[in-house]
């Protein structure tokens, strides 16, 4: 049971109502997480601006491997992005279950697709404090600074959605995928 009210699309705040409007248009659904966010249409903005901008600049399957490595979820033990995350995943960005469960540890088949998720869990873990050799190991992999960027806001993007569920005890509305299950 969430912590925290999760108002309905008519509950919700009358200024952040289009914006619900807009991830069901996307998603086909308002997720429980967007509702909760809702409460504050400030919060909302601000996760979906983030959003709408890295959309156009780290590719679909690179931002969700991100996600669910750590959906920085499994690093940081969110039950709710972890599921979120995975659905999205399997069912929007075609990535298979065998992937999936190497993203949950950090890595993935793709050379550089696990340079970038390996990445992503340094920052994470490390709150920022990466090295020099860090840095390197992603621009050997391929990626430019701008990329490197766009890695570390995927990754406070996500840490952040993480936060706000863990605190609401937001209820999981997608299949559920507990972080404490062998990945």
């Amino acid at each position: 049971m969430s912590r925290i009210t999760v108002p309905t699309y008519e509950t919700a705040p009358s200024a952040s109502q289009p914006m619900l409007e807009a991830v069901k248009k996307q998603l086909g659904v308002v997720p429980n997480s967007f509702r909760v966010l809702s409460l504050s249409p400030a919060a909302l903005q601000g996760l979906l601006g983030l959003n709408a901008a890295l959309v156009k600049a780290l590719d679909l399957k690179t931002r969700e491997r991100i996600a669910i490595a750590i959906a920085i979820a499994q690093s940081n033990s969110c039950d709710y992005c972890l599921s979120a995350h995975s659905y999205i995943g399997l069912n929007l960005a075609k990535i298979d279950a065998a992937e999936i469960a190497l993203n949950r540890q950090g890595t993935s088949s793709e050379p550089k697709a696990a340079a970038a998720v390996a990445f992503a869990v340094k920052v994470n873990e490390k709150r920022g404090k990466i090295s020099d050799a860090d840095v390197q190991a992603i621009k050997a992999a391929g990626f430019s600074d701008a990329q490197i960027v766009e890695i570390i806001a995927v990754v406070a993007e996500n840490i952040f959605t993480n936060l706000i569920n863990i605190a609401a005890g937001t209820e999981i509305d997608f299949p559920v995928v507990h972080t404490a299950d062998a990945a």
